[in-house]
Parts: C-alpha cells; structure tokens; sequence
C-alpha cells in the first residue's frame, strides 16, 4: 500500500474499514499518451467517492478500468484484496451505472430490476422479495409493471440504479448518470442518491465534471487533471485547503493573487504582495516550494466582508483596499467584482441578510477575511506547476 495511495483519508474513513478497490501505479497509454499516468488511490468500504475534473482528465478511463472494460498499460487493480488486472466484467464483483442507463425497452421495470438475479437463478420468491425492496429504496414502488418509455428521467435513473444494486456488488461505478437530468432534477437526485447509498451501504465509485454534485454527495473527492491526481480529501478539505493552482480554480471560485514569501516561522507566513502590502497564511497551508518564494495566495469569494474605505481591521484578520467595479444582486445575495491596489480583481460574495445599504459601482472599499481562510499554492506557468517539467515536444 502507497503512501499516496494512502494519503488525505481520514481517520473516521480508514479506520476499519476493507479497502475495497485499489489502484497501484496504474498507467493507461492510448496512441502514445498517457490518458492515466502512474494513479495510485484506494477507495474504502461504504464510502461515496467521485472522481472530479474536466474532459479528458482520465477519469472515465480509471473507472473503466476498475470496471473491466479497459486493461492498464502498466499497474495493478485489486478489488477486495483480489488483483483483478487483466479478469472479464462479469468476473468482478462490480456493477456499472452508465449515462444511458441502458434499460431493456423490451421489459418492465420488474423484470429490468430482476434481469441479473434471473440470471444467477435464484428462487422466485427472493428475487421478488430483492427486487420489491429496491424499488422501495429508490421510491419506486407499485412502478413494476411499468416499460422505461413511460418513466421520466430521473425515473428511468432509478431503475437502472436499482437494477445495478440488486446483486449486492462490492463496488458500483457510475459515470455520469445525471448528465441527461435538467438542473433542478439533477440537483434532486443528488439528494436522493446519496440517501440510496447511505441506506444500502454499498462503495460508490461516482465519475463527474459536475464540481457540485462531487461536493455534495461525496466523502472523498479526488480532483484529476492530465491523468494524475491533483488533490484529493474530503469535500471541505480539498475546498478550503486547494494543494495545487488547478485545484483552487476548478473546484468553486477562487481569489489568486501573486506574492512573496517574506517571512516563515510561527503559526503564519507572510506573503508580500506587488504593492507592498502582505498578507498571512497559515504556515500548514503554504506548499514545499523547494526554495522558491513566490506563490498564488487564495481566499474564496464567500469568506470576504466588504465594508467601507475608512473601516479598521480586525484583529487576526487579512485586508485589502479597493474600488467597486461591479456590483450585482443575485437574490441570495450580492456579487462584488473589485479592483485592488495590487491591479487584481477580486469576486466576492456577501449573504442578502437584508443590510440597509450595499456598495455600489465606484465606491472605495475594504476587504477583510480572518487569516486562517487563507491559502497558498505554487503558481502555474503555461498551464503547468513551475516545478514540472515541460514534456516532450514543449
């Protein structure tokens, strides 16, 4: 077992539990490039955890490797302890949601859900008795005589999820089943999914580029990009403390200024910015930059109070002088884009608590987080972290 296969689970995950499926250097090379390069991940007993990124990140392609559908270039996959690299689907204890949801159009929705236990011969009676219980877990009931032409969407998501949890799978793979929901639905069944697998208890492997519905319904995330993970941890932490400038950009918004380490030492490092202001950041929360001192400070938009030109600072607090450029009401809320000393501008966003009055387009303002909402990375250039190296061709 890798260190990286084991890093950032925490201890209420890992803490006896099986690991259920596990990738040991797992490479994937199609026409000479590597769709997934040298993957190392462990996923746990009855835990939901997604695999979150853009297209062509390798995220599919991990899933179809655990899956069967796909043999590595190079590497190990092992399920339940089994390796099962180079074994067909159906000899892997693993089921698979895909985005059609691919029900038998021929068939109601009692016999799409009974299709796998048919074929593993069970008595009538148990097969009526699963069959019956699933479809009362996906709120599905008195739906059997039911063909997939007559169910909606998220209906039709239901069965095929029903279906793929009858035989009672070590390990169910989705790949991006909401994809066809429109967005309140899809929102809905986000909910509804993560009730289903918390009720039946059974790993969830969920592939998406949707950054909220890996934020909502995981316990793990990983974030990939070029074939690799990036960052990897629950929701809130890979949110709140981003390991790369990828990271913090993909998942949600984010606030980067450039600046300098000009001080380490103690609870918190100081970053000086272009203007000569400076910023603290935690000290857990500035990378190994291997001798380099610049680096991208964060803060999300929501963490931000924005108040008057004039306004103290409060203790232990960051701050930033700016001007209004845009500011725009949301309902919920209203959205600030500000430019600063620094010529960066800065999103922020403030709660509608019905405040008397907002700042408007124009106005000189202060911006003040606590110092421990703050972050570093190591910045990217060209699209890569300055301490990769530039591949072949480049």
């Amino acid at each position: 077992m890798t260190d990286s296969a084991r890093a950032h689970v925490p201890e209420s995950v890992a803490k006896g539990r099986e690991v259920v499926a596990c990738l040991e250097h797992v490479t994937k090379i199609f026409d000479d490039a590597p769709a997934v390069d040298d993957l190392n991940l462990e996923i746990y007993e009855g835990e939901f955890f997604s695999l979150l990124g853009p297209s062509g990140c390798g995220k599919t392609t991990s899933l179809r490797m655990l899956g069967g559908f796909e043999e590595p270039t190079s590497g190990r996959i092992l399920l339940g302890g089994r390796d099962v690299t180079y074994q067909a689907p159906y000899h892997r204890d693993v089921n698979t949601v895909f985005q059609s949801y691919a029900l038998f159009p021929h068939l109601n929705v009692f016999e799409n859900v009974a299709f796998g236990l048919r074929r593993r011969h069970l008595e009538k009676a148990e097969v009526a008795r699963r069959v019956g219980s699933l479809l009362e877990i996906v709120d599905l009931p008195n739906f059997e005589k039911r063909r997939a032409a007559q169910l909606s969407g998220g209906q039709q998501q239901r069965v095929a999820l029903a279906r793929a949890l009858v035989n009672e799978p070590k390990l169910l793979l989705l790949d991006e089943p909401m994809s066809a929901l429109d967005a309140k639905l899809r929102r809905q069944m986000q909910i509804e999914l993560k009730r289903i697998q918390t009720q039946v208890g059974i790993t969830f492997l969920y592939v998406t580029h949707d950054q909220e519905e890996a934020m909502t319904m995981s316990d793990r995330l990983a974030v990939m990009r070029a074939g690799k993970i990036e960052g990897i941890g629950s929701p809130r932490d890979v949110y709140d403390s981003p390991s790369t400038e990828f990271v913090a950009t993909f998942l949600g918004a984010s606030n980067l200024l450039t600046g300098e380490i000009t001080s380490t030492g103690g609870p918190f490092a100081t970053v000086t910015m272009s203007d000569a202001s400076t910023l603290s950041v935690p000290s857990d929360r500035v990378p190994d930059t291997g001798g380099a001192t610049n680096v991208k400070v964060g803060v999300r938009p929501e963490k931000i109070s924005i108040g008057a030109a004039n306004a103290s600072t409060p203790p232990g607090h960051n701050a930033l002088r700016g001007q209004v450029r845009v500011s725009t009401f949301t309902g919920v809320g209203n959205q600030y884009l500000v430019d600063t000393a620094s010529g960066v501008e800065l999103t922020v966003y403030a709660q509608n608590i019905g405040q008397e009055s907002a700042p408007r387009s124009g106005d000189n303002v202060t911006l003040t987080w606590p110092a421990e909402h703050t972050f570093a990375v190591r910045p990217m250039r060209g699209g890569r972290r300055d301490d990769e190296e530039p591949s072949e061709g480049e």
